[in-house]
């Protein structure tokens, strides 16, 4: 399924989820004056996942997908805010 928009809240008109043994998620966000890219595996029917966000690029080299994102919050919404380091 195809979701409407490019940022903000996200929303299908159908939800099948719940057919697919895989769920991807891949998301435009701005940060830092550039619209980048995000990867999260959502569902996975069999065993484990990693739940990180990693920032991904496609180039002549292929998919390269980066290490999780750290230091922010909101990525999914498409508006991530830089949080505050914790001590």
């Amino acid at each position: 399924m195809t979701q409407h928009g490019l940022v903000g809240s996200m929303h299908t008109d159908v939800d099948v989820s719940y057919l697919a043994d895989t769920v991807v998620l891949l998301r435009y966000f701005e940060a830092s004056g550039q619209i980048r890219r995000v990867v999260s595996v959502l569902k996975q029917r069999v065993g484990q996942h990693e739940r990180s966000l990693r920032e991904f690029s496609s180039g002549p080299n292929g998919i390269e997908v980066g290490e999780p994102l750290s230091g922010f919050r909101g990525v999914l919404s498409g508006i991530p805010n830089l949080q505050e380091h914790q001590k």
